[in-house]
């Protein structure tokens, strides 16, 4: 059973899932199955896997493989769900994305290799990726160059975008990058090239702001999805300034997950303080939470409750 494939109108929240791990660095999947129940209890669109803040990049391919199965055998086509596949070596990428399509993934999210330097260095890497994908396999291309160091410009966007109709995506989370959405969205809105959905990374720490430029909605792993379930929805419902209130709540804790290098062993032990995971560990090497990092965030925590409840 497979959910519908992203595609240029999608929209809503994609939540990212952390991929959870036992005391003994295994792969959790029970805690995987609680993860799953929670997203849908919280009404995400879809859910997004084996992302960067998933650590893809510190499985086994074979773990990366029985993750996977596992996942798209707990949601059953239930909702979509959108698999990371981004790999140093292409032949791997579009092997890892074949299987992933054959087992019922809605599309892949796929971000450039690192240090690219030019427009047409950018330009080569994607028409080889795509190319080789082929046209019914739908992508979204993440643009995050605080971890690739790889700048994507407007301009190199356009020319992917009307070179290949499986550029659906855009998951777009370049810091200071409001400019960037206004200038695509301008351009499509003008009839001068395709519209493609964008949902938002970062945590949503700039969603309003993001919203209110263009875009769909959020592929983020903030550990609080309900609010990004709420200001999205509220946001195309109209009530902006509802939205804005919302979003304004969780903002403080929104920030302090959003340290760099960071924010995953917050992200992790927020959602095991909340009962959805059994372990918040990362692998090594990854962030772990001092004594006084687990204070700030019970302090943050409590402070959010009270602005809900009080």
């Amino acid at each position: 059973m497979s959910a519908e494939k992203i595609n240029e109108q999608t929209r809503g929240v994609y939540i990212i899932s952390p991929t959870p791990f036992t005391e003994t660095g295994e792969v959790d999947f029970a805690s995987t199955d609680s993860l799953i129940d929670f997203y849908f209890e919280t009404g995400v669109t879809g859910i997004t896997i084996l992302g960067v803040l998933g650590e893809a990049q510190k499985l086994a391919p074979t773990e990366a493989r029985a993750f996977l199965e596992h996942v798209m055998k707990r949601v059953d086509g239930r909702k979509p769900i959108v698999v990371g596949a981004s790999n140093p070596g292409t032949d791997n990428l579009v092997r890892f994305a074949r299987q992933a399509m054959d087992l019922g993934a809605a599309g892949l999210m796929i971000s450039p290799q690192p240090f690219l330097k030019t427009d047409d260095q950018v330009f080569g890497y994607w028409a080889e990726v795509l190319t080789r994908l082929g046209p019914d396999v739908p992508v979204c291309y993440q643009d995050y160059p605080q971890t690739t160091n790889t700048v994507s410009s407007v301009g190199v966007l356009h020319r992917l975008i009307d070179a290949f109709p499986n550029f659906v995506m855009l998951k777009h989370e370049e810091g200071s990058g409001l400019p960037k959405i206004t200038k695509l969205r301008e351009r499509s809105d003008r009839g001068e090239g395709r519209r493609v959905s964008i949902l938002v990374g970062n945590g949503g720490l700039y969603l309003p702001q993001e919203l209110r430029r263009g875009v769909d909605g959020a592929m983020t792993g903030f550990a609080y999805p309900e609010m990004l379930v709420g200001v999205v929805e509220k946001f195309h419902a109209g009530d902006v300034e509802g939205a804005e209130d919302l979003f304004d709540i969780y903002l403080p804790i929104l920030r302090h997950e959003q340290q760099m290098g960071f924010g995953l062993a917050i992200r992790k032990e927020v959602l095991k303080r909340r009962g959805i995971i059994a372990c918040s560990d990362t692998r090594h090497p990854g962030p772990k939470l001092t004594a006084r990092d687990h204070q700030e965030l019970t302090e943050l925590m409590a402070r959010l409750q009270r602005k809900l409840h009080g």
